[in-house]
């Protein structure tokens, strides 16, 4: 954030020797909810959730969160980063609508895909193909659904399937694009899942042929990871690996939902600060944690941030990342 405006850096790096690849930038248009303040609207939004907290402005969240912030975050951008969704105010503050925004423009460069009186548009997130915004929407019959509107032409609406509400974000993968409603989304090898939503039983879940919330349903045939608090990323076809009630990290079955080999520790057990895991590598042996204190992001004085990598399987120690640019605002979106 700046004086006169805010935006979203979204940086490449190599992750050997930490050098910083390629950046690209977003700006925040004005009309875009980045944050929640009294007298207008409040806005679910992926963008809320990454700007409301800051080395000025901890985490307004009960738990420990990065788990579930990293792959709503992810769901913002489009496959190659050209793209950002947005939840747009109108003038009064009491309509939301979907929109977006180009990398490389400036604050003027966003496009409003709705200016209807009365729209609730809420959760704002692109398809991976770039080519539609998908949403959360409330109907003027109070109906809570999933909608999505192409980024060319007329940007008609397109009801893509039932929702729960604002309270839990979006994620859009496939082709033809679908939506699931639910939190800390996960795609594995074969195209199963991870998430977690209230009220539904299980970690690890089939894909949906359709768009809308984790159910009652869906919970019938998932598969519960033992002492799985925070899930991190796939490590291969059928392990994932999690956050334990400990606060280390182990590699659970996605089949039988036990764990495997050595709990994973970033900092010794007396360090007063907690890990949380962001991103796995590619090819599953490496993942980044966020080492911070409870329930504070923020991180260390003039908000420098703490990551390490640290090996998926428990051996050797915890590397440092080793890159002064990277702060306690840095979220790690995925490791190719």
């Amino acid at each position: 954030m700046g004086a006169r405006y805010a935006g979203v850096n979204v940086q490449a790096w190599d992750p050997e020797r930490w050098e910083l690849r390629e950046t690209r930038g977003f700006f925040i248009p004005v009309d875009a909810a980045f944050t929640n303040y009294p007298d207008v609207k409040n806005v679910n939004s992926p963008l809320v959730d990454l700007c409301g907290v800051s080395s000025d402005s901890p985490s307004p969240y009960a738990v420990d969160d990065l788990e579930y912030l990293t792959p709503r975050v992810r769901a913002l951008f489009d496959l190659a980063y050209t793209r950002m969704a947005v939840v747009l105010r109108d003038a009064e503050g009491r309509a939301t609508h979907a929109g977006y925004v180009e990398s490389e423009g400036n604050a003027d460069d966003f496009v409003r895909l709705s200016d209807a009186e009365g729209d609730d548009e809420q959760n704002a997130v692109m398809a991976p193909d770039g080519r539609s915004v998908w949403f959360t929407y409330i109907t003027a019959d109070g109906e809570r659904r999933i909608g999505s509107r192409s980024t060319e032409g007329e940007h008609r609406l397109s009801d893509e399937g039932p929702a729960i509400g604002h309270d839990l974000p979006l994620t859009v993968t496939g082709k033809p694009p679908r939506a699931v409603q639910a939190n800390m989304v996960h795609l594995a090898p074969d195209g199963r899942l991870t998430a977690t939503a209230p009220k539904i039983y299980g970690h690890v879940f089939h894909t949906r042929d359709s768009s809308g919330p984790l159910n009652a349903a869906s919970g019938r045939s998932a598969r519960l990871l033992s002492g799985c608090v925070g899930i991190v990323g796939w490590v291969a076809d059928e392990r994932v690996l999690c956050r334990t009630q400990s606060g280390n990290f182990r590699t659970v079955d996605a089949r039988s939902g036990r764990a495997e080999g050595n709990a994973v520790a970033a900092i010794r057990e007396d360090d007063g600060r907690v890990t949380e895991g962001m991103v796995v590598s590619a090819d599953g042996e490496k993942f980044i944690v966020s080492v911070h204190l409870p329930n504070d992001r923020s991180g260390r004085p003039l908000g420098l941030g703490d990551f390490r990598v640290v090996s998926t399987s428990g051996e050797g120690v915890a590397v440092p990342v080793s890159a002064d640019s990277l702060t306690s605002d840095t979220v790690f979106l995925e490791w190719r």
